[in-house]
C-alpha cells in the first residue's frame, strides 16, 4: 500500500460522507463522554436508547451523582456490563467535580486518569468533542485496516500508531470516523460488501467478494 493509493481512499472515502460524525446521540461534551464509556462492548444502538431515556434526567456529573449508582442502573440496565460501567461512571463524575469542575479535560492524561476511560474511549472524545487528531481503534477499524492493507498490524497500539503516520494530513481528522463506518457497514466481519465497496479497486485484500 502506497501514498498515493492511500490519499486515492480517503479521497473516496471522503466523497461518499463529507462530514462523518460518531452515531452515539449527545448534545455536550460530558454526554459524549458517558455514552462512550457506556459503548464498550455494546452496540451504539444499545447505548443510544439508555441515553434517550437518561439525558433528560441527568446529563451532568451533579445529577448523575443525585441519581446514585442504583439510580443509574435503571437506566442503564439493558447494556452489557451495566453494573461496572455504572460504578465507574459514579467514579468519573466525582473526579470530574473535584478535579476539573465538572468538566470533562481535553487532555489525554487526565482523560485516561477516569474510571472506564481507556485509550480507546479516551481517543473518542479527543477527536469528536476536541476536534483533535486522534484515532479510536475498535474492531472495525482494525479490521479494515489490515484488510485493506492501509495500516497493518498485530495490535491495536501498533495499528493506531500507523494510521496516526501514514494516513494524509488532509483527512487526518475524521479518518476514525470513515474507517468505522466502512467496517460496520460495509467491510463487514463475516462477509464483507466488495461489490457495494467504493475502495474495491485500491484494497489490498485478496478474498474479495462479489456480495453488495
Amino acid at each position: 500500500m502506497n501514498k498515493e493509493k492511500r490519499h486515492q481512499i480517503f479521497t473516496r472515502l471522503r466523497e461518499q460522507n463529507p462530514e462523518p460524525t460518531t452515531e452515539l446521540e449527545y448534545h455536550s461534551t460530558f454526554e459524549l463522554l458517558i455514552a462512550v464509556i457506556l459503548s464498550a462492548q455494546a452496540t451504539d444502538v444499545s447505548v443510544n436508547k439508555a441515553t434517550a431515556k437518561l439525558f433528560p434526567v441527568a446529563n451532568t456529573p451533579q445529577a448523575i451523582l443525585k441519581l446514585g449508582e442504583k439510580g443509574l442502573i435503571r437506566y442503564i440496565k439493558t447494556i452489557g456490563l451495566f453494573n461496572s460501567k455504572a460504578s465507574n461512571i459514579i467514579k468519573t463524575c466525582e473526579i470530574l467535580l473535584q478535579q476539573h469542575d465538572g468538566q470533562v479535560p481535553a487532555d489525554r492524561k487526565a482523560l485516561e486518569a477516569l474510571p472506564g476511560v481507556g485509550r480507546k474511549t479516551a481517543n473518542v472524545v479527543l477527536n469528536t468533542a476536541f476536534g483533535q487528531p486522534a484515532m479510536a481503534v475498535d474492531t472495525h477499524i482494525f479490521r479494515v485496516a489490515n484488510r485493506t492493507r492501509i495500516a497493518p498490524g498485530k495490535t491495536v497500539l501498533e495499528v493506531e500508531k500507523k494510521l496516526m503516520r501514514l494516513v494524509p494530513g488532509e483527512f487526518l481528522l475524521d479518518a476514525h470516523h470513515w474507517l468505522i463506518l466502512h467496517g460496520r457497514y460495509v467491510c463487514t466481519a463475516r462477509k464483507p460488501r466488495c461489490g457495494a465497496c467504493v475502495i474495491e479497486d485500491l484494497c489490498e485484500f485478496k478474498d474479495k467478494t462479489e456480495y453488495d
